[in-house]
């Protein structure tokens, strides 16, 4: 009988908890934090694509006696394209990181990247064994560490992009960088090796990308806090007792 009075007395409490639990939705990311997200993401599906493609022509144009099927050439086109929208995307996200005041919980993740207690509760949450840990930022440490791993990524990305593409175009950005994106080049034991570590890198970013979607959907799944819907409507929702 005691036992059984226990028991309904523990339904009870975790009844009026629930009932005490208020459900509110807070500001997750900034609407320029959403867009330049999105354009990032069709930027390196795009630059993945073409980079493809420009390492191992697989298609072949159809044969014309007109000098206009330049399928090669366009593909590398659209790569530059993309890479330079791709590299304006990664400047300017670093700046609101750094300077902008809205992004202040993205810079408080830093805290939790040195707490090592943290480091373990996040751990134990993805292998089912812990709960989740409070956080102080918007990002937890394993997250915050695989997005420097990216950007660094993305900086060798854009620096080994540049040094190939002064190879191309001699005059205007190309003219005004080829003198430093050349020094560049033999720190890196020359053209060859630039576009090997460029490739390696694209890899790297790959990798990140399905691990990235993969975390996004279980945290979407097992965090039940509207972690998905927050890079389309920037909005989380948290239970506030």
């Amino acid at each position: 009988m005691k036992a059984e009075h226990k028991e309904a007395s523990l339904e009870a409490q975790a009844k009026e908890t629930e009932q005490h639990e208020e459900i509110v939705k807070e500001l997750e990311f900034s609407s320029l934090y959403r867009w330049q997200h999105w354009i990032r993401a069709l930027s390196i599906v795009i630059l993945i694509a073409t980079g493809f493609y420009i390492a191992m022509p697989v298609i072949a144009p159809s044969v014309s006696s007109e000098p206009d099927n330049f399928m090669y050439a366009l593909f590398r086109s659209w790569h530059q394209i993309f890479g330079f929208v791709l590299t304006a995307a990664i400047i300017f996200k670093t700046y609101l990181f750094l300077m902008a005041r809205e992004h202040e919980m993205e810079r408080s993740s830093l805290r939790d990247l040195f707490d090592i207690k943290v480091w373990l509760q996040q751990v134990g949450y993805y292998l089912f064994m812990t709960k989740h840990p409070k956080l102080r930022g918007v990002y937890n440490p394993v997250q915050f560490a695989a997005y420097i791993f990216f950007y660094i990524l993305m900086f060798v990305l854009i620096l080994t992009g540049l040094v190939l593409y002064v190879h191309v175009y001699h005059e205007g950005l190309g003219g005004v960088l080829f003198d430093v994106m050349r020094w560049f080049e033999v720190l890196m034991g020359g053209l060859a090796n630039v576009r090997e570590i460029h490739h390696i890198a694209m890899w790297g970013v790959i990798i990140f990308v399905m691990a990235h979607v993969y975390m996004a959907v279980f945290n979407a799944v097992f965090g039940e806090e509207g972690a998905m819907d927050a890079i389309f409507s920037g909005f989380k929702w948290h239970k506030k007792h």
